[in-house]
């Protein structure tokens, strides 16, 4: 069987929410799944005022971060643009998925 590979994208505060209980419960449901949230936009300010249990999948958007002078915390990875690390995943044969 293959390997469920998931990007699931969040732009909005109520999207990581929704986003991070899809994460959660697809590693449940499939242990060996590979998945990453990918926050933009508002859920990126979101996500680094409520840290989660599921943020070693979070990926937060560069470019958000800049533009609101904002910084990761250690741990948090953060991709050039989440637009374009979205399409590179689905390049590579991932299932894209909006929370």
């Amino acid at each position: 069987m293959a390997v469920v590979k998931l990007v699931v994208h969040a732009p909005t505060p109520a999207a990581l929410e929704r986003g991070r209980r899809n994460v959660a419960n697809l590693l449940k449901a499939d242990g060996q799944a590979q998945v990453e949230l990918v926050a933009n936009a508002g859920a990126v300010a979101a996500a680094l005022g409520q840290p989660d249990a599921t943020d070693i999948h979070l990926r937060l958007c560069g470019n958000t971060l800049a533009a609101n002078g904002l910084t990761a915390p250690a741990g948090i990875a953060v991709v050039e643009a989440a637009v374009l690390h979205i399409a590179r995943r689905q390049a590579e044969g991932w299932a894209y998925m909006r929370a």
